[in-house]
């Protein structure tokens, strides 16, 4: 049993497929197989069913899964953390977030990371969704994800950064462009543009549309907030989305966005394996970034939009 028949059985184990995993470290199947196949010689059990669609864990394959994942994980950034004190400043961070995630929330704190440590090095891997972010982070050698702050997962930390207020964002010529605020009632039976279901700003918003007895329609849907703020400004529906640092409006632009009190804040922020074992050169990062949030004006300033 080798630490590569343990990383590529929890490849296979959260891909669900052989063929995946081989094409991700571009080596045949067969190899894939064998990895599998050696450890299941070592414990003497069955790790894998094989199902119509790819493979699951057996009970016992997501014991050892669950387990070599965080041995993995554990071992991962002791291995980073010891290459920072040979190598001082002049290591890496790597963040995986959102397409938008950078421009929006991290761009001043870039610029700042870059100027205090020179010699260090930032690589971003985009992800379409926080379950997405959480499953590279579990999985590799990530040090951080931006996220929207959700359920507990298991062997993540999550720690909010910001809580933005929702807006509608209606065009300049909306009836709806010269109100102050937005209420619950105003929008039942509007046409939205929707962000998915199975994304976690999606979720929250439906919850909160459940809640307060909202029913919208639908015909067009986004994978993240700058699309359907561009689809709301071409005349396909309205959009409801968070007041994220740097959205595109003005007194002379094509959208308006206006708040919309009654809808509680989405929580976005840091999640993490563990805190406590973050390579000093990505704390760094994550505290940069949540200072130049923090110091951003990204609440929404109804004067400033209306």
């Amino acid at each position: 049993m080798t630490l590569d028949d343990l990383r590529v059985f929890v490849a296979v184990c959260r891909a669900g497929s052989l063929s995946a995993v081989a094409r991700e470290l571009t080596c045949t199947q067969s190899a894939v197989s064998q990895h599998v196949k050696r450890l299941e010689r070592e414990t003497g059990v069955s790790l894998l069913e094989r199902q119509p669609r790819g493979v699951v864990p057996t009970a016992a394959g997501r014991i050892l899964c669950d387990a070599a994942a965080d041995g993995i994980a554990g071992l991962d950034l002791a291995l980073r953390r010891l290459g920072e004190l040979v190598n001082g400043d002049c290591g890496s961070v790597r963040i995986t977030t959102g397409g938008t995630t950078v421009r929006h929330f991290m761009a001043e704190a870039i610029v700042a990371f870059r100027r205090r440590y020179p010699r260090a090095s930032l690589e971003f891997r985009t992800e379409t969704s926080s379950r997405s972010c959480f499953d590279a982070l579990l999985a590799s050698n990530l040090d951080l994800a931006w996220i929207t702050i959700g359920d507990p997962v298991r062997g993540i930390e999550q720690r909010p950064v910001l809580d933005l207020p929702w807006v509608l964002a209606v065009q300049v010529d909306d009836p709806l462009a010269t109100r102050s605020r937005i209420d619950a009632s105003d929008l039942s039976g509007i046409r939205l543009v929707r962000l998915p279901p199975n994304s976690t700003s999606g979720a929250h918003l439906d919850a909160a549309f459940s809640e307060l007895g909202i029913r919208v329609g639908s015909d067009t849907s986004v994978a993240d907030w700058d699309t359907a703020l561009l689809l709301a400004e071409l005349g396909l529906g309205h959009a409801v989305v968070p007041a994220v640092p740097g959205l595109p409006a003005s007194e002379d632009g094509p959208l308006r966005l206006v708040p919309i009190p009654a809808l509680p804040p989405l929580s976005v922020g840091w999640a993490v394996r563990r805190w406590d074992a973050l390579p000093p050169l990505a704390r760094a990062f994550a505290d940069i970034v949540t200072r130049s949030c923090a110091a951003s004006p990204y609440r929404l300033d109804p004067t400033a939009v209306n």
